[in-house]
C-alpha cells in the first residue's frame, strides 16, 4: 500500500517542478500551440502557449511508478507494464500529431488514417498481450469476457479461443480508440481535460486498493464476491502515479495555462485510462466513472449527425463545453462546473461499485 502514496507523491513532485523546465525548453523553440480557425474567437489569445505538455504527465507517472516500486522492493507486474506501454504508446502517436502541427505551423497534424494506424498498432499489441502473462493462479490480465463491475457471463470466445481472441482485440480497440478521443475532445479549456482526467484516475486508486483487499487470490479473504483482478494493487500504483502526475500538472495548465497537454496528454491519458477499465475487468462501469468524457463525446455526434440529417445544429458549437463558452459563460466557470459534474459521475460509479459489493 505504501507504493501508491509513494508513486502518487513523487509524480505530483516531478511534475509540479519539471513542467516550467519544460515550459522554458519550449519557448526557447519556439513550440507554441496553434489555435484552429474554426474555434471560439477568444481562443486565439492562446496563440504561441507551450503545448506537448503531456511529455510531463507521462514522464512524472513513469518515474512515480518506477519509484514506487523501488522504495518499496515490489517486482513490476505484467498488468502495470501492459498499462503503462497503452499510455506511452499512444502518447508517442500524440507527440508525432503535436509535432507535425508545431513544426508545420498548422492545426492539423498527423492525417486521420495515420492516427488510427498509430493507434491501431499500439492497441493491437496492447490487446494480445493483455491475454497472456497467467500467473501461477492462471489469471491474465485481461479477460475475453465483456465486464461492468466483474466479468460477466457474455464471452467473446464463446466459439473458441481463436474467435475470442479477434473479438476481444476489436472490443480493446474500439475502448482505446473511444477514451483517447473522449479525452482528447475534452481537452479544450484550460484545466478541463486536466482535472476531469485527475478525478477520473483518482476513482481508479480507490476501485484498485478495494479490489487488492477482496481479491479471490487471497486464501484469507477471499469471498464469494472477491474480484479476479490479476494485479489490482500494482493498477492502483499505476493511476495514483498519474494522479499524481495531473496534480502537479495542473498546478500550470489552470486558466491562464502556461501550457498545453496536447494531444501527447489527451491520447496518453485516453490510453492509461481504457487499461484500467480493461484490466480491472470494469469496461462499462468506465463509462460510468468517465461519465463526463462520455457526454461531451456524445454532444459532438449529436451535432454532426443532426447537422448532417437536418442541416442545422442542435449545439452552438460542439463539443459541449464550446457552446456554453459561446453562450457567455467565463471559461473559469465551464471548467469548475464541469469538474463537479466530473465528480458527481464518479460518486455515482464508485457508488455503484461499492453497492454492487454490499449487496452480495
Amino acid at each position: 500500500m505504501r507504493a501508491v502514496l509513494i508513486s502518487g507523491g513523487i509524480s505530483m513532485l516531478v511534475a509540479l517542478l519539471g513542467t516550467p523546465l519544460f515550459i522554458r525548453f519550449l519557448v526557447r523553440r519556439q513550440y507554441g500551440q496553434f489555435i484552429r480557425q474554426d474555434g471560439p474567437t477568444a481562443h486565439f489569445t492562446k496563440r504561441g502557449t507551450p503545448t506537448m505538455g503531456g511529455v510531463v504527465i507521462i514522464g512524472a507517472t513513469l518515474i512515480g511508478w518506477a519509484f514506487g516500486l523501488l522504495l518499496t522492493g515490489t517486482r513490476p507486474s505484467a498488468s502495470a507494464l501492459l498499462a503503462l506501454f497503452l499510455m506511452t504508446g499512444l502518447g508517442v502517436v500524440g507527440f508525432l500529431d503535436d509535432f507535425i502541427k508545431i513544426s508545420r505551423q498548422r492545426s492539423l497534424g498527423l492525417s486521420p488514417l495515420w492516427k488510427i494506424v498509430g493507434q491501431g498498432v499500439v492497441g493491437v499489441v496492447f490487446s494480445v498481450l493483455a491475454l497472456q502473462f497467467p500467473n501461477q493462479q492462471f489469471r491474465t490480465p485481461a479477460s475475453t469476457r465483456i465486464s461492468f463491475i466483474r466479468d460477466t457471463n457474455l464471452d467473446l470466445a464463446f466459439a473458441g479461443v481463436t474467435v475470442g481472441l479477434v473479438l476481444f482485440v476489436i472490443w480493446a480497440n474500439f475502448l482505446i480508440t473511444a477514451w483517447s478521443n473522449a479525452v482528447n475532445l475534452t481537452d479544450g479549456l484550460d484545466g478541463l481535460a486536466t482535472g476531469v482526467s485527475l478525478i477520473v484516475f483518482g476513482a481508479y486508486v480507490l476501485v484498485g486498493v478495494w479490489q487488492f483487499n477482496q481479491t479471490c487470490q487471497s486464501m484469507l479473504s477471499a469471498g464469494p464476491r472477491c474480484y479476479e483482478t490479476r494485479d489490482p494493487l500494482d493498477l492502483a500504483v499505476v493511476a495514483a502515479a498519474i494522479t499524481g502526475a495531473l496534480f502537479g500538472f495542473l498546478w500550470w495548465n489552470a486558466s491562464p495555462a502556461k501550457i498545453f497537454m496536447g494531444d501527447t496528454g489527451s491520447l496518453a491519458l485516453g490510453g492509461a485510462l481504457a487499461a484500467l477499465t480493461i484490466l480491472t475487468r470494469t469496461e462499462i462501469l468506465g463509462a460510468i466513472i468517465g461519465g463526463l468524457f462520455v457526454v461531451i463525446v456524445l454532444s459532438d455526434v449529436i451535432q454532426i449527425g443532426f447537422f448532417k440529417m437536418t442541416g442545422k445544429r442542435v449545439f452552438k458549437m460542439a463539443p459541449l463545453h464550446h457552446h456554453f463558452e459561446l453562450s457567455g459563460w467565463g471559461e473559469v466557470t465551464i471548467v469548475i462546473r464541469f469538474w463537479i459534474i466530473a465528480g458527481l459521475f464518479v460518486a455515482l460509479g464508485v457508488g455503484i461499485f461499492y453497492a454492487e459489493w454490499v449487496a452480495q
